[in-house]
């Protein structure tokens, strides 16, 4: 049975989507929760959604990831009302659109840090403490880390990005104990695309053409990739490393017909 009991696990992006599923589920699994995020009052409402019985052993920390005073102050929260860290999921992330023709540098340079540098600076933070408890840490990517697709250069490349910081510091922590892997899912139902500029029209839309680049003929629900993330996370993935797992309902799979 899965369980998240006496764990401490750090969640960034808690606020909304992929994260606010992830914060929910670790709740329900008995984990001691530091819930990050840009938007305090999402926070608190996803503080509301989270197992009752816990409301005690959650903290929220709201500010931007890409300063790294703020990864400190996560960091240094933690440690001083849980006394350890035994999970970081870096769920926080952006979409920017553009093709290299009309993409903007600063689009790029925000999704880089967003993405990849808020994630590594976080990462190496916990790392004492994820040593000492031979911890885990899963980072939220994308099927676009492993698949090229047009029109989203800056978000390709900070995924790709993610997924060799995935892939490299699981073999470097492997002898200390420490897990690292991804989860990297296809279209799923969040926020993300409006806040990169879709319409609710052309968003229903994207969402309709889903039954033609996902195998399963659909898009995913935060919850679905939590589950993933839940289990990545626990012990009961205890000889997986350095892997990239899709929850993208095939679409990684998918060729061109």
């Amino acid at each position: 049975m899965l369980t998240l009991v006496n764990k401490t696990s750090i969640i960034t992006g808690a606020s909304s989507g992929i994260g606010k599923a992830t914060a929910i589920l670790f709740s329900q699994l008995g984990s001691k929760l530091v819930l990050v995020g840009r938007d305090e009052s999402a926070l608190d409402q996803t503080i509301t959604l989270c197992n009752p019985e816990l409301k005690n052993d959650i903290i929220k920390v709201s500010g931007d990831l890409c300063n790294s005073d703020t990864c400190k102050k996560i960091v240094e929260q933690a440690v001083n009302k849980f006394g350890t860290i035994n999970i970081l999921v870096n769920a926080a992330g952006i979409l920017k659109a553009g093709s290299l023709e009309n993409m903007k540098m600063e689009d790029y340079d925000l999704s880089m840090d967003t993405n990849v540098k808020s994630a590594m600076i976080l990462t190496q933070l916990c790392l004492p403490y994820l040593i000492k408890e031979k911890g885990s840490v899963v980072n939220v990517s994308s099927v676009t880390g492993t698949r090229s697709f047009p029109g989203v250069l800056p978000y390709c490349i900070s995924k790709a990005a993610l997924d060799q910081f995935t892939k490299c510091v699981a073999l470097e922590v492997a002898d200390k104990g420490v897990r690292v892997n991804s989860v990297n899912p296809g279209v799923i139902v969040t926020n993300l695309h409006r806040r990169a500029g879709q319409s609710e029209e052309v968003y229903a839309k994207f969402l309709e053409n889903c039954k033609n680049t996902h195998a399963l003929g659909r898009p995913g629900t935060g919850e679905e990739v939590a589950r993933t993330i839940a289990f990545l996370a626990s012990d009961n993935a205890s000889f997986i490393t350095g892997e990239l797992v899709h929850v993208d309902g095939g679409r990684h799979a998918m060729t061109p017909r």
